[in-house]
């Protein structure tokens, strides 16, 4: 496993400080493509990723790899946005199981469309408040990973190359 992680993770983040990225925007890349990669609509973070990397003029690289890296998050989050957003919106809970939905979907389609809308809007609402709280953090900490991998990087580089006889 450590070695899948060097070769996935940390040799691709390598390589972009080598490329010349600094770790100022490696970090804000990173942080936007793990709070854009828990946005609680499935099947919409590549997407939003995509145009924050262009409106916002970050890496497209880190931000993709690190939305792609916490989807396991999406998933283990989807239920407690939706369920912190009825709590903060005051809404009804709703606790349809996904054979209810399907059920409804073939039976009443607007009703249906009606509690995946609420359902969604709960969840949005939720994210737009961790994403306000999580993101400074994580742009924090990948900031400290991104300096730590370039100076090292840089103190590497320094002791392989042979002072210069004048």
């Amino acid at each position: 496993m450590p070695d899948f992680l060097e070769r996935r993770i940390v040799l691709p983040l390598r390589n972009l400080l080598l490329d010349g990225i600094t770790p100022h925007r490696l970090a804000l890349s990173m942080a936007a493509g793990a709070v854009i990669g828990v946005f609680p609509v499935l099947g919409t973070t590549t997407a939003i990723c995509l145009l924050a990397v262009f409106v916002l003029r970050l890496n497209l690289p880190a931000a993709q790899l690190t939305n792609y890296l916490v989807y396991p998050l999406q998933l283990a989050l989807l239920l407690p946005f939706i369920r912190m957003g009825q709590w903060l919106l005051r809404s009804e809970r709703t606790t349809m199981t996904l054979q209810q939905i399907t059920a409804a979907v073939k039976t009443n389609p607007g009703v249906a469309f009606h509690q995946l809308w609420r359902m969604l809007v709960a969840g949005v609402a939720a994210w737009v408040l961790f994403a306000a709280i999580v993101a400074p953090l994580l742009y924090w900490i990948f900031l400290r990973l991104a300096t730590g991998i370039d100076r090292s990087m840089r103190a590497r580089r320094a002791a392989a190359v042979p002072p210069v006889a004048i």
